[in-house]
């Protein structure tokens, strides 16, 4: 084990919309995920919309085994405002990506869900992937993870679906993720 890193264990899902009571009113936070082309590197900032206070953090990422994407290491710094601004060039940076000119900023809207004692994380992806809306539930262990059953508001499942990491949908539109869908139902 590598103490650099901390561990988690994860399962993320596809959901049709946020489920009740929450609505796109709620109470959530602002996150803007830059990834840094050719890195396993983001810069994540998040916003507290009714502070308005905003938390800067360059974090590493990346599955412990390329074939399992349930567990990761993560290994993340806080930065101030200072520090921030030393990184702010990899923020909505162009990247070059099949004869397209597209920014390496995902945006999303993340809300906070109670289920069977778990908090599931649902992120509501905004302009050109609204309508993706994807939940994650963390795990203190394997038995956890493997026990959980899917919640009543998944439609899929997609952990060990490449296709859904952040870093991956750089580009990406709400349109290639249903036919992403569509091909995986098959």
């Amino acid at each position: 084990m590598n103490e650099h890193y901390q561990i988690e264990m994860r399962r993320v899902f596809l959901v049709a919309d946020l489920p009740a009571p929450l609505t796109r009113a709620s109470r959530h936070l602002q996150i803007f995920d830059n990834y840094i082309e050719n890195t396993r590197l983001r810069l994540r900032s998040i916003r507290v919309p009714e502070t308005k206070i905003w938390t800067w953090i360059l974090e590493q990422r990346f599955p412990r085994n390329a074939e399992d994407l349930t567990v990761w290491n993560v290994a993340q710094i806080h930065l101030n405002e200072a520090e921030h601004a030393a990184f702010e060039i990899f923020e909505g940076r162009e990247v070059r990506k099949n004869e397209r000119v597209e920014t390496n900023e995902i945006r999303k809207n993340r809300y906070f869900y109670d289920f069977n004692d778990k908090k599931i994380e649902i992120d509501v992806f905004l302009g050109a992937l609204w309508g993706l809306n994807l939940a994650k539930i963390c795990f203190a262990d394997a038995e956890e993870l493997r026990r959980f059953e899917l919640p009543p508001t998944a439609m899929a499942e997609v952990t060990g679906n490449e296709f859904f990491l952040g870093a991956n949908l750089i580009g990406k539109t709400f349109a290639d993720v249903q036919k992403k869908f569509a091909a995986t139902e098959k």
